[in-house]
């Protein structure tokens, strides 16, 4: 039988005090994958802009939160910066071509 010691309270029996029911300490620090990281790699390819700014905030939670999931977000944002050049990069290069072919001095009349 263990006694209870200086300071620790009891219960009306003399026995220490249980915790209630259902109390188990604090809630254990998670340590899987950040969600945010595997949506900013999947956005890079559905809508890059969106991966961009779920990748920074991605690589902010897991500095705050130690998770994992720190090369998935970097991933996530090399991609969605990629594929956001490229894609400003063909813009351009479909309004030069509009402009280029509409300044045709014949207006295109064979």
């Amino acid at each position: 039988m263990s006694y209870p010691g200086p300071g620790e309270p009891q219960d009306p029996q003399g026995f220490p005090a249980q915790p209630s029911p259902g109390y188990y300490g604090q809630p254990e620090r998670r340590s899987g994958t950040n969600v945010l990281a595997i949506l900013s790699l999947v956005f890079a390819f559905v809508f890059a802009p969106a991966g961009i700014v779920l990748g920074h905030l991605a690589r902010r939670q897991i500095r705050q939160t130690g998770e994992q999931g720190s090369q998935l977000a970097t991933w996530g944002l090399i991609l969605s910066y990629v594929f956001t050049a490229l894609y400003v990069l063909g813009c351009c290069g479909w309004l030069a071509l509009v402009g280029w072919a509409g300044s045709e001095g014949d207006g295109g009349a064979y």
